[in-house]
């Protein structure tokens, strides 16, 4: 398996390239200039490993929620190199990919309550649940959400877990942005990582669980997700 990943929603501009089961990655924590990094990135893996595009087997990319220019423009890069090279894509959730390095960072977490900053005085949030093989699965749908939203029951159990079994882990950029956020969720948390953003790293099992599962799409699904009302709807880029 061949695949190309790249995440650009938040300040991380993080681009890996997946290799039969070796994964190289670049990336920066960067205020602004995504787009003047994120192609030579981009080619430099390619170039070290010595491969064309058209050679891999699919490109996987963070398609949001985050912020507006960040998700269009893995969008539409993961778009306009998969027409290119004739290559399917695989759009991942950039709250899965945060809630995936956090269940990878600690191996007896079950579940990870992900509140990314939304800026605007909201956060983009999602709850995940640690699968039977260790894949971060949705188990509530992302919403933006004001901090004081932001549930704070916890019931759905990780597949195959008893409830007394959870241990739930707070994760994001959106608990250091709110400091309030986490002090009211803080007795249904097991504990609160505030540094995380959504990288390659997380972009990974998902992506590859989908390939695997024949979940591929044509690069005119290389959709961004917003999340705001506010946001025209994705249209073809």
């Amino acid at each position: 398996m061949k695949l190309l990943l790249f995440e650009t929603a938040t300040e991380m501009c993080s681009v890996g390239l997946f290799i039969d089961g070796a994964l190289a990655v670049r990336e920066q924590e960067l205020v602004r200039g995504h787009a003047e990094q994120l192609l030579p990135m981009i080619d430099a893996l390619l170039a070290e490993a010595g491969l064309p595009l058209r050679a891999l087997d699919a490109i996987a990319f963070g398609r949001g929620p985050g912020g507006f220019t960040g998700v269009r423009l893995a969008a539409s890069v993961a778009q306009g190199l998969a027409f290119g090279a004739e290559l399917p894509v695989l759009p991942v959730s950039s709250l899965r990919a945060v809630a995936q390095q956090t269940l990878d960072a600690d191996s007896t977490a079950e579940q990870v309550l992900v509140c990314n900053d939304a800026r605007m005085g909201e956060v983009y949030t999602g709850r995940f649940a640690r699968d039977p093989t260790g894949v971060a699965m949705e188990v509530s749908a992302e919403r933006v959400l004001h901090p004081d939203q932001v549930p704070i029951a916890f019931a759905a159990a990780s597949p195959g877990a008893t409830a007394s079994a959870r241990i739930v882990i707070g994760a994001g950029r959106g608990f250091r942005a709110y400091p309030a956020l986490g002090e009211r969720l803080r007795a249904e948390l097991t504990a609160i990582q505030d540094h995380w953003l959504p990288s390659v790293r997380g972009l990974l099992p998902a992506a590859r669980l989908d390939w695997q599962g024949g979940r591929a799409v044509p690069a005119v699904m290389a959709q961004p997700v917003y999340l705001r009302d506010n946001v025209a709807q994705p249209t073809v880029i």
